[in-house]
């Protein structure tokens, strides 16, 4: 571990926008959660994503019959058609042998394609068949419409600065360890 990962947090205690007990109108857990954690960004930013993920997938669900692994797998090739299985694994977090399952189901249903990487012909490239560019493009503006509703109460220069604040600790992820170690631990001297 680098010093710098051993060095206390200073702002250990520091939680922006106090909010008095009660005042926000969510469950009690929940309120303690976010607002009396010392990990506020982490649960903060984990209840944003529940609350866009859980209702876009059911009603992906509902409305298309895949499930959410099924979807991301569409979703990225909307966004860039030719990618890689592990390079959809990373983007998402979801284990390769999950994304396998839905990559295979979604070549039968005819919406994605493989085809050999004429770069690295030991790789397969995927890529979306019209049936899939159709189901990607019927559906993007209900996940648009979703995160314009969580972002209205930003003024335009509020939703630039946090875009721009979320781009700084994004980027800096490679930098993060992806698994802890007991060596790690910081209840441990050594």
């Amino acid at each position: 571990m680098t010093q710098q990962n051993k060095r206390p947090r200073e702002d250990a205690e520091i939680v922006p926008l106090k909010i008095p007990h009660g005042s926000t109108g969510l469950e009690a857990l929940t309120e303690a959660k976010l607002w009396r954690n010392p990990c506020w960004f982490a649960f903060r930013f984990n209840h944003i994503a529940l609350r866009y993920n859980a209702p876009l997938y059911g009603w992906i669900k509902r409305h298309t019959g895949l499930s959410r692994p099924e979807f991301v797998v569409i979703y990225s090739l909307g966004l860039l058609d030719g990618a890689l299985a592990r390079d959809i694994s990373y983007s998402s977090g979801f284990p390769k042998n999950t994304l396998s399952r839905a990559i295979d189901k979604l070549s039968g249903l005819g919406l994605i394609e493989r085809r050999v990487d004429e770069t690295d012909r030991r790789n397969q490239t995927l890529h979306l068949l019209p049936a899939g560019r159709r189901m990607f493009e019927q559906t993007l503006q209900q996940f648009v419409a979703f995160e314009e509703r969580m972002l209205q109460s930003l003024s335009p220069g509020e939703r630039d600065t946090l875009s721009n604040l979320l781009a700084k600790i994004v980027i800096d992820t490679p930098n993060w360890a992806i698994e802890i170690d007991d060596q790690d631990d910081p209840e441990d001297p050594d």
